[in-house]
């Protein structure tokens, strides 16, 4: 692919796809060249906060709204996600599990490949400069943590569509991705998916030791120490290291208890029902703060998931949580109360999208059962809201999953028990053991992180199978009911144009 230049602020940082041949030179009148941004410590900052505006930027059109979009992606082609209606195209291709297979789809394939490499290349180029230059050791020492933190997340995210499951005691020999470790014209092959993975827990461990000598962050919109170990749980999650994961996942919650004066970190009844939109939330380890004048005109992540915002994509497509997965809620558990039971009763807290010039809800509007209200924008007239990227509660079941997993049962009931105790007062402390336990742990992570982009990744990386039957999906709209684990739909096709683009690509390098 030719490489794309991506204007941040005062700096120009090369958005870099996986392959790269040739590059603009021209700059903008009110812009600085790359080789004046890569001499300032302080322009090289602002190249920093840029690539995390590239997380929720939209990039050319409303399929494409940065992290946002991918993590929608995530969920609908899981089994918790329903959508009630055919709808407009966003996001449509994937719950019906077609648009990641295809090698052309520019919306799904195409992009998601693009937004991560784009994020790895803008990282490459200030990790590449920042050690030349002159400044304050620690404010150094925290850019570029962050900054091999971002690095590896992204390369994360792309091992884990664009390439075959981690498989726990295999070699890892199967195909990986490209990874890109410095700026440079010409991209690497696919590598084997140990070789992905060697380099992504090499950068979080070098960043978690640079952060031992950085500057506090100031906003939770920027990584530290706890999100770095946070992202390190995920992946070591990923690679069935389980009783690490779990106690990498608590380093990172203590970390940000520590940080934040929080305490648990978990959050009260009032903060859950809320709206998920609001960054300062006692739980929120990172997000995305998008201000009003950020969101595009058309699109944006609160146009499509919050239970408020009067988009047409919305008001006539709520989207629901799986029948089988709300009934089996408890009903002491108030986290049930944020999807509609059907009843009249019940219809009274579910208002719906909110018409932006009397603040009433529109009329007209589709209601199905079980659709959400944890979304929802503090003001209606704006689809602007934080994103949650990371939160408490996922690294208390991290941990709760890793110690069940690794046998350690004791410390698995009781982590999961300090987290759920919150949500349920008349929830007591499990006496499950073995498959019964980690079954308990993994719905209540599908409860609790409905909607934040996980489910998919949780099946492919637990080889399970994709069950939507005998649920309040339809195969008209759904299309797939079920997909066996282990088969060659869970990865993800490359793009026909990095096989095309990339000289060490070939049309043989494609999925299966």
């Amino acid at each position: 692919m030719k490489r794309i230049y991506f204007f941040f602020a005062v700096a120009i940082i090369t958005l870099a796809t996986a392959c790269s041949k040739e590059k603009m030179n021209t700059f903008p009148t009110d812009q600085v060249s790359e080789g004046i941004v890569f001499t300032s410590l302080a322009n090289i900052e602002k190249a920093l906060n840029g690539a995390y505006r590239a997380t929720y930027n939209q990039f050319t059109n409303q399929h494409r709204d940065g992290h946002g979009a991918v993590m929608i992606l995530m969920d609908a082609m899981g089994e918790d996600y329903v959508r009630s209606r055919t709808g407009y195209t966003y996001h449509r291709g994937a719950y019906r599990w077609e648009d990641h297979r295809n090698p052309s789809s520019a919306n799904v394939v195409g992009f998601v490949w693009d937004f991560y490499y784009l994020i790895v290349g803008n990282l490459n180029k200030i990790l590449d400069n920042i050690d030349e230059v002159e400044g304050d050791p620690a404010r150094k020492a925290r850019i570029k943590a962050e900054a091999l933190t971002l690095r590896a997340w992204a390369h994360h995210y792309l091992i884990q569509l664009y390439a075959k499951r981690y498989q726990e005691g295999g070699n890892n020999t199967q195909p990986g991705i490209p990874i890109n470790l410095t700026h440079s014209i010409t991209s690497t092959g696919r590598g084997t998916v140990e070789a992905a993975y060697q380099a992504i827990n090499d950068d979080l461990d070098q960043a978690i030791s640079i952060f031992g000598g950085a500057i506090a962050r100031t906003l939770k919109t920027h990584i530290n120490i706890s999100v770095a170990q946070g992202v390190k749980a995920r992946v070591l999650l990923t690679q069935h290291r389980y009783s690490e994961a779990a106690l990498m996942a608590k380093a990172a919650r203590e970390s940000f208890a520590s940080e934040t004066n929080a305490g648990e970190a978990i959050m009260s009844e009032n903060d859950y029902f809320a709206g998920f939109s609001n960054l300062s939330n006692v739980e929120w380890m990172w997000g995305v703060q998008q201000l009003e004048q950020q969101v595009p005109t058309y699109g944006g992540f609160f146009r499509y998931m919050s239970s408020n915002i009067n988009s047409g994509f919305t008001r006539t497509n709520p989207k629901s949580m799986n029948s089988v997965l709300w009934q089996s809620i408890s009903p002491t558990d108030y986290r049930r109360k944020l999807w509609w039971d059907g009843t009249t009763a019940d219809r009274v807290n579910f208002p719906g999208v909110i018409n932006a010039e009397t603040g009433n809800p529109v009329s007209g509007q589709t209601f199905v059962a079980y659709q959400h209200k944890k979304y929802v924008t503090a003001d209606y007239r704006f689809a602007a809201g934080d994103i949650p990227f990371m939160r408490t509660s996922e690294m208390y079941l991290i941990e709760a999953e890793g110690y069940a997993r690794s046998e350690q049962y004791g410390l698995a009931q009781q982590t999961l028990f300090t987290l759920i105790s919150k949500r349920d007062p008349d929830y007591v402390l499990s006496t499950n053991t073995g498959a019964a336990l980690i079954n308990e742990v993994m719905h209540h992570r599908r409860v609790e992180l409905w909607g934040e982009g996980f489910r998919f990744l949780d099946l492919k990386r637990t080889n399970s199978d994709l069950d939507r039957r005998n649920a309040n999906h339809t195969s008209t709209l759904a299309n797939v009911l079920f997909m066996a684990a282990g088969a060659n739909e869970w990865t993800w096709m490359l793009p026909i144009s990095e096989l095309n683009d990339n000289p060490n690509l070939t049309l043989q390098d494609q999925n299966p």
